[in-house]
């Protein structure tokens, strides 16, 4: 399965999304069309309120973004 674990994505969270779209210039609702992902999901995404995140979301926000994982998510051991 391509889904990060409930386990390890619940220990992942997204860092500050204001930063990350206030450099590219950007509104959710910007990314939600130039990326196919629904506003109601960028913002499960973003609160960490999802089960996972699937690689092809991940993919597509790396792209629009201009960002790889790790710039995007952070990890906080428990």
């Amino acid at each position: 399965d391509l889904h990060l674990s409930i386990r390890r994505q619940r220990q992942m969270c997204i860092r500050d999304r204001s930063i990350i779209l206030g450099e590219q210039r950007m509104r959710v609702s910007e990314l939600s069309q130039l990326t196919g992902i629904s506003q109601n999901a960028l913002n499960k995404i973003y609160h960490n309120k999802t089960k996972g995140i699937d690689f092809n979301t991940l993919n597509k926000l790396c792209n629009i973004l201009k960002r790889n994982s790790q710039e995007i998510f952070e990890f906080t051991p428990d």
